[in-house]
């Protein structure tokens, strides 16, 4: 009996042990940019859902209901061969705090490798009267299971990510920069 006890009490440490050997696990990234001009201006650059339209270089257009309240959608097409989607969706929007965090609902994944995003974007003053731009995001690469192919793996997912972020940040730093704020959404 105690024989059958101690199996089973490996088992029980084993088994679950198992699950974990994949390395599947949710991959979180960060990137910020400092930009010489005052929070309020920057906020009023990206407040709007569908404003990423104005700012992003990889976006075509962006079209959106809700405006940019919890729940609100917003439906992007990229500058890409057969103009694929991006279908998002905002969970939390806080004015005075210049953050709002959003999902994406719906993407294929030869044109962004991953699954269950979630992401944060935040506007903070700085030590010399601009701003710092946070994009924090949280997902997992394109294919769930043990031995992803390449193209669906942690770094294919991570690339992918760290691309949309840096050139999104760059061209928003450019335009902040320079005279006059892009306003809305298409």
């Amino acid at each position: 009996m105690s024989k059958l006890l101690r199996l089973c009490s490996w088992g029980l440490i084993v088994v679950p042990a198992l699950g974990f050997a994949d390395g599947l696990s949710r991959l979180k990234l960060t990137e910020q940019t400092e930009i010489k001009a005052p929070p309020a201006k920057v906020w009023e650059m990206i407040k709007d859902f569908c404003s990423i339209s104005k700012w992003h270089p990889a976006i075509a257009n962006c079209v959106s209901e809700g405006g940019s309240a919890a729940g609100a959608k917003r439906v992007l097409t990229l500058k890409q061969e057969g103009n694929p989607r991006i279908d998002e969706e905002m969970l939390t929007y806080d004015e005075t705090a210049m953050t709002f965090k959003y999902k994406i609902k719906k993407v294929d994944l030869k044109v962004l490798p991953v699954t269950s995003y979630s992401a944060f974007m935040t506007v903070k003053p700085n030590d010399q009267g601009g701003s710092i731009v946070f994009w924090n995001g949280g997902f997992y690469r394109g294919y769930p299971n043990n031995n992803p192919p390449p193209e669906l793996n942690d770094q294919a997912a991570i690339k992918a990510v760290t691309g949309i972020y840096q050139s999104g940040l760059a061209n928003l730093k450019k335009l902040a920069e320079a005279n006059g704020v892009v306003r809305g959404g298409r």
